[in-house]
């Protein structure tokens, strides 16, 4: 039994809780559209497809067998102690609490980049659907969706209103987001179904015959890029906290996952029934775009450009979300400052902290502008994103295997599922991210900002995880944080533990 606790007179006061306001539906709703699948398929399909050419069917299969492996560690340590935090504190807790933070501060970086190249994305979309209108010129400058200063200044508008609705109530931003997915799905189906039978390019066995990809530096990027499109399902752990059952929270990632890897082949296959090889890389943020164009003309060509519009505009709310959370669980262990755990008393949010991620990725959005086209934006942010992304979810894994080690001693069913499987995933992911980070660093001989610059490609993921280190070295030592000194996180009940895992 755990006796109520005085605090303190140095400490400072106990976090406040957040509301308990949400539902299975509203998980999945959060989870998918991180995942944004309109995005991913519109975008992401294209820069896939120039790492591996026509096997975005079979690439998108085989990198959703290790995401399984880390669903289901997210699930089991949900299970055993729900926690907004999420990797940061299981990772903290049975690995070290150096890894843990490592996995907390990635998680906000790389969300944060992916916050400001959404940025770009969604006003290049918006640019997109103003020339389907017929508007081309505005006070004389040419709209260009390519433009990354157009793009960027259109979409900074937007990440400003989606960050308003994200202070004024997550089960509100919830609700526009589950009606900006019915209409994405809508879409999606009905146009990706469509060019399944309709394409003019028969159906090839090559496209699932992984053996015929060029080269292993090829298979490990189409992997790593593809893993990137599955990244987002683990947002509904995030706010376990928020939903009425935290064990919905799993069940939510587990959903939204098998629905993308549903909605990706289905993709893959329409796009490669529909475009050759050229046209699917060469027209990269605006693939979605020449897609619609093909299949039907104007104005129903017009829907799958809507569909993206929607997409990343719930990206960047859904995005916005799980990163302030992630930032509350570390502010309530104090390896970050107080500032993220202030509680709206009139909407019962992390007010401060989301307006803060806002004005961040606005910030990166603008200095992105060295990159001056939208598709090498992409490129860049991506193949960043992805490598680090592969590490704290290897880490995540690993730290479930730990954890749950004495399944091995239990049976062979419950050894596979608990730890054989999370060190399976892990080992896959880092591997990937390891080889591909080699590849990075022998293909150049010299810096230079491009996407086709192996050093610069390199230098991206390097600097996020070198401020993780930096920022949990403050953490220990200038913050003087706990966290450190016993590799657990405050409970989400000031007065209670965490549940202990098995042995």
């Amino acid at each position: 039994m755990t006796s109520p606790r005085t605090p303190r007179s140095d400490e400072p006061p106990a976090p406040a809780a957040l509301r308990k306001s949400l539902g299975l539906v509203d998980g999945f709703v959060i989870a998918a559209s991180s995942t944004a699948a309109t995005t991913s398929i519109g975008i992401g399909l294209g820069v896939t497809a120039g790492a591996v050419g026509l096997h975005l069917p079979i690439i998108m299969l085989l990198a959703f067998l290790p995401i399984l492996g880390i669903a289901s560690a997210y699930s089991r340590l949900n299970r055993v102690e729900p926690n907004m935090g999420s990797g940061y504190v299981w990772v903290g807790r049975s690995l070290s609490p150096w890894l843990g933070f490592l996995v907390g501060w990635i998680g906000i970086v790389s969300t944060i980049v992916f916050l400001a190249y959404t940025t770009t994305v969604t006003g290049s979309a918006l640019l997109q659907l103003a020339g389907e209108g017929g508007l081309h010129d505005v006070a004389g400058l040419h709209l260009d969706p390519d433009s990354t200063a157009q793009s960027t200044a259109l979409g900074i508008v937007v990440l400003v209103a989606v960050t308003f609705t994200a202070i004024t109530g997550i089960r509100s931003a919830a609700n526009l987001q589950k009606y900006l997915l019915v209409f994405e799905y809508v879409v999606l189906l009905g146009f990706c179904g469509y060019g399944l039978f309709a394409g003019p390019h028969p159906f090839s066995l090559d496209w699932i015959n992984p053996f015929t990809i060029p080269s292993g530096q090829q298979l490990a990027q189409g992997l790593l890029l593809s893993v990137f499109c599955f990244w987002g399902f683990e947002s509904s752990f995030s706010v376990t906290e928020e939903i009425r059952d935290p064990q919905d929270a799993s069940r939510a990632g587990t959903i939204t996952l098998f629905t993308m890897l549903g909605l990706f082949l289905l993709g893959s296959f329409a796009f490669q029934r529909v475009l050759s090889l050229d046209e699917l890389t060469g027209h990269g943020a605006q693939g979605l775009t020449y897609f619609g164009d093909r299949l039907a003309g104007q104005p129903l060509a017009a829907l799958p450009l809507i569909a993206l519009t929607f997409s990343a505009v719930a990206s960047l709310q859904s995005g916005v979300i799980p990163t302030v959370r992630g930032m509350f669980a570390m502010g309530r262990d104090r390896t970050l400052g107080p500032l993220w755990t202030r509680i709206s008393p009139r909407y019962g949010t992390p007010a401060a902290g989301t307006v803060v991620v806002g004005c961040v990725a606005a910030a990166i959005a603008v200095l992105s502008l060295v990159i001056p086209r939208v598709g090498d934006l992409i490129l860049a942010s991506v193949n960043a994103i992805g490598v680090v992304v592969a590490i704290y979810y290897a880490l995540t894994a690993l730290a479930a295997a730990a954890r749950f080690r004495g399944a091995l001693r239990e049976s062979w069913s419950l050894a596979l599922r608990a730890v054989l499987l999370p060190v399976a995933s892990a080992a896959v992911l880092l591997g990937l991210g390891g080889y591909l980070c080699w590849t990075f660093y022998t293909s150049a001989d010299h810096f230079e900002i491009s996407p086709d610059n192996g050093w610069f490609m390199l230098f991206c993921p390097a600097v996020m995880l070198l401020s993780g280190v930096g920022a949990a070295a403050w953490a220990k030592w200038a913050r003087k944080s706990p966290y450190f000194v016993t590799g657990r996180s405050v409970p989400p009940d000031p007065l209670a533990e965490p549940a202990p895992g098995p042995a």
